[in-house]
């Protein structure tokens, strides 16, 4: 299993970016994905995942509204469009794999969330 970030970067307030996570390794189509963040200092946060097929989206409440969740079967890509950013949104941005088709809700991502990318920083500052 591999999973590669890319997309971050430095943004304005008010900004957008977009990220990819391209999958190898497994059939992506089979398996739920998320996106979690860390900021320096603070633990890491789920931020938002999908369901294989798309049936179940779920997003933190920090980001409703503002980030969408998508993904390209065909291209075995995960995807976060990130727009109306803020500095608080400051931080090294992961996917991760679920164990099966399905979103685990959990606060204990790291284990219940067996594979995970290196992660790609995005800087929201004027």
């Amino acid at each position: 299993v591999q999973l590669v970030e890319s997309g971050g970067g430095l943004a304005q307030p008010g900004g957008s970016l977009r990220l990819s996570c391209a999958a190898s390794g497994f059939t992506f189509s089979s398996y739920a994905m998320i996106w979690a963040h860390q900021a320096p200092g603070k633990g890491l946060e789920w931020v938002a995942g999908m369901s294989s097929g798309g049936s179940e989206i779920m997003y933190a409440d920090s980001v409703k509204g503002r980030f969408t969740i998508s993904r390209d079967d065909v291209k075995n890509t995960l995807y976060l469009q990130m727009n109306s950013l803020k500095p608080e949104d400051t931080a090294m941005y992961f996917c991760a794999r679920a164990p099966s088709a399905k979103l685990v809700q959990t606060t204990r991502l790291w284990v219940d969330y067996p594979y995970w990318g290196q992660g790609t920083q995005v800087t929201v500052s004027s």
